[in-house]
Formats: C-alpha cells, structure tokens, sequence
C-alpha cells in the first residue's frame, strides 16, 4: 500500500511562539503514525524561491495522513503555526 505524506514548506514570523506549535504538532502527528522524514536543515532552491523551512512527515497511507491533518486536535494547534508563519501544506501519496 503506498504511503501518505504531509510535506510542509515554512517561513516562521515569530520563532519564540512557533516553539509551541512543534511541541504541541509532534505528539499529534506521531499518534497517527506520523514519522517525521525531513525537519528543518540545509535546504537549497535551483529553480525558485522558496519558504525557510521544509518538513516531510511520513504515514502509513494517505488517508491516515488526511485524517491526521484535519484531526480536531491538529486543527487546534494549527492556529499557532498560522499565526506565526507562513506555510504551504500538502498532502501526497507516495510510492
């Protein structure tokens, strides 16, 4: 079965107040099997521009992935991280 995705790119507007998002976000996203693949590091963009930050987060399927996202207690902590950075946020299923 292929896997889904969460794949996030990021530029954080306030780092202070981002902290509780990725405090509150992990034990979420790992609940539902979430494995976190890329977070932060060196990044580079040969062809555009592109957002600070970059996150992969691996799940079992693509609909765990869905699920996990638009889980209520996601949707709560998800507030934080819009209120301190901006973000595109994909959901993918893999290969």
């Amino acid at each position: 079965m292929p896997k889904g995705y969460l794949i996030g790119h990021i530029t954080v507007t306030d780092p202070d107040a981002y902290k509780a998002y990725v405090e509150r976000d992990t034990p979420i996203l790992e609940g539902f099997g979430g494995r976190f693949l890329v977070r932060g590091g060196r990044s580079e963009a040969p062809e555009e521009p592109m957002k600070d930050r970059h996150v992969v987060i691996e799940f079992p399927d693509f609909e765990t992935a869905r699920k996990a996202y638009y889980s209520e207690a996601y949707q709560e902590v998800l507030k934080i991280r819009l209120k301190n950075a901006e973000s595109d946020i994909i959901l993918v299923e893999g290969v």
